[in-house]
Order: structure tokens, then sequence, then C-alpha cells
């Protein structure tokens, strides 16, 4: 018996040490960006704008990049069904892992809560890192810069985050009218699940383009 104790407070022991170890890694990958903290966990692409502040809304100009998409505009479709195949993608092909994780939803409905994700793409580091084309049902393609207002959020990568923060992005267009919504909808998400849920930070946005702008 006396063994058996010394046995549990010696797992006891490792496991608030594993934890201490944990909360400490996470600490010293903090970093700030436009006014907010957050977990940098893997690099952003190249020339990435700054982030954008908790609950508030701004215009963010993001440059050309590179990004391993996946599509699958079905209603069973989620996260994992498509972050599955970008990351056989990456690591079969020695692409490092970069964030955000890019997923883009498209309207179902009258309402933010109506929107369903439909695409996920991975972003690679650099324009010129890995070749163009398919590999199996991931795309790999270039994406023009674009303008996009811009909220962060702090919290789950989940659906009504989402639409609460979209709904944010869409008021804020509605009092600037010299921006107008140019595309569906995105949800940026910086961390991964090695972060507790509440200290995520992630951006959802609209793509725009200037309202005196043809086409």
């Amino acid at each position: 018996m006396a063994r058996r104790s010394r046995f549990k407070k010696v797992v006891a022991g490792l496991g608030i040490g594993a934890a201490a170890v944990g909360v400490l890694t996470l600490v010293g990958c903090v970093r700030t960006s436009g006014g907010t903290w957050y977990f940098d966990e893997a690099p952003l692409p190249e020339d990435w704008p700054e982030l954008t502040p908790v609950d508030a809304v701004e215009i963010r100009e993001y440059p050309t990049y590179r990004a391993a998409v996946v599509t699958d505009d079905r209603a069973s479709a989620g996260q994992r069904q498509m972050f599955g195949p970008l990351f056989r993608h990456i690591s079969s092909n020695d692409i490092p892992m970069t964030a955000p994780v890019d997923m883009t939803y498209e309207s179902t409905g009258d309402t933010a809560a109506d929107d369903r994700m439909t695409a996920m793409a991975f972003l690679y580091r650099t324009p010129d890192l890995g070749p163009l084309g398919t590999d199996g049902v991931v795309r790999v393609e270039d994406v023009a810069p674009q303008a996009y207002a811009s909220t962060g959020v702090r919290g789950s990568y989940d659906d009504a985050q989402f639409a609460e923060a979209l709904a944010r992005v869409r008021a804020w267009l509605g009092e600037h009218g010299e921006w107008r919504p140019d595309g569906p909808p995105r949800y940026l998400g910086y961390n991964s699940p090695f972060v507790p849920w509440f200290w995520r930070y992630g951006e959802v946005q609209l793509p725009v383009t200037r309202a005196d702008t043809d086409g």
C-alpha cells in the first residue's frame, strides 16, 4: 500500500510538471502584432500585415501568397475532413507549416448563422515555394493581392464565434460606405488545439473593394 501511494504521488507530480512545462512553453511564444497578443506557434506568410485587434474592425491589405486548398461543399464537410488532406500534402512535400489556417465560408441563407465552411487552405511561407497544380484533392494556387475588412476574435474557432464576428464586420461596412464586399468571408485561425480555446486568436474577414471601383 505504501509503495502504491508513493507511485501515485510520483505520477501526480509528473502531471503537474508536464502542465507547467506546457504553460511555460506557450508563454514563451507570446507575440504582439497590431496591438493584440497571440501565441506564435508557426511563422506567418512573407509580408503578412499586422493582426487586427480583438473586437475592432480595420482594413488589412494582403500581398500575393501561395496556398494549398481543399474545397468541399457537402453539408457534412467540416474542419477535420479538410485538415487531414492538407496536413498530408505539406508533410509529404516538406512544406513548412505556417499560420494562419484559412477557412472560407459560403452563404447558405439570409444571415451569418446560415454560412457554412466550404474550403480550407494552408498558406505557404513564400509565394515561390513548391509547384502549382493538384495533389489529390489538394489544389495549390497563387492568391492575388486583396483588401479585407477584418476583426480580431479570441476563443474557439466555431460557427457561433464566426457568425458574431461577421455580423460586426458587416455592421462596420454599413457605416463605411467607401468600402463594399467583394467575395465570401473567411475565418483565419492562428492557433492549434494545443492552445487552450479561450486563448486562441483568429480573424474573421470579408474581402472588400473601394465603392468607387468599377466592377
